[in-house]
């Protein structure tokens, strides 16, 4: 994984590199690497001081997402009137934007914690949500027809077939939230905070701060790589019997 991310690191270097000899943009347009590298070099304590709020707003809305997600994705597989009822409106949470969502949010919640994590929350909700209540509905029929011919409760049938059947599908949905979840962070620090990357990268464009601009994007899309790799080694451990 760590290989991997390397490659593809370097490689998009080059081609940065490479796009600027070719069309001699101005630092203004685009910086080099080296710049960035030097905005990382000159203000490491700045952009690391700026991430503490956005690692822990990203990480409170994760968890929360998880819980949700889980708990909206069970009530739907067990009662048919939450399929009826619930699920039009867990499509509702996705087809409104994001951007359109998040000022309301500050004007509801406040400029604090609140509103960033909501907004990461909403993003994150659907892809757990819709990938745990898949792997729920396409448990096996032999494996509940068995159950049933044991004349298996359906509530044990839930929690001892159907959720460990989904498993796989719910560390896919997962996966995907832990790439959402630094972008929903920053996505409300962009909206009306004090404080975070998303307020680094605003102060930045305001003053045509362009290298500090790409040195917070780099440090969100780091912390995004790790989450993500954290993750998906924790699930690998956790989900053994699944190739």
């Amino acid at each position: 994984m760590l290989k991997r991310i390397l490659i593809s690191a370097l490689s998009l270097i080059l081609l940065w590199q490479l796009v600027l000899w070719v069309w001699r943009l101005p630092p203004y347009i685009l910086p080099s690497p080296w710049q960035v590298w030097r905005v990382w070099q000159q203000g490491y304590g700045i952009l690391l001081q700026q991430s503490i709020p956005t690692l822990c707003e990203t990480l409170v809305s994760f968890a929360l997402a998880i819980l949700v997600g889980c708990m909206m994705a069970l009530t739907l597989a067990y009662f048919k009137w939450a399929r009826a009822w619930l699920f039009p409106w867990v499509l509702v949470s996705q087809a409104l934007p994001t951007f359109a969502l998040a000022p309301l949010l500050v004007v509801w919640l406040g400029y604090g914690i609140g509103s960033k994590i909501a907004t990461a929350l909403i993003m994150m909700f659907f892809p757990i949500t819709s990938a745990f209540y898949d792997g729920l509905r396409r448990t096996k029929p032999e494996w509940l027809d068995l159950a049933k011919t044991m004349d298996a409760k359906k509530s044990a049938v839930l929690w001892f077939i159907c959720v460990p059947a989904a498993l796989p599908n719910l560390a896919s949905g997962l996966r995907v939230a832990a790439v959402l979840a630094p972008m929903g962070a920053v996505i409300g620090e962009w909206v009306g905070s004090s404080r975070g990357l998303g307020y680094l990268m605003l102060n930045a464009n305001a003053r045509m701060q362009i290298d500090w601009m790409f040195a917070a994007l780099m440090a969100i899309t780091l912390w995004t790589l790790l989450l993500y790799s954290v993750v998906d080694w924790v699930l690998k451990k956790w989900i053994r019997w699944h190739v």
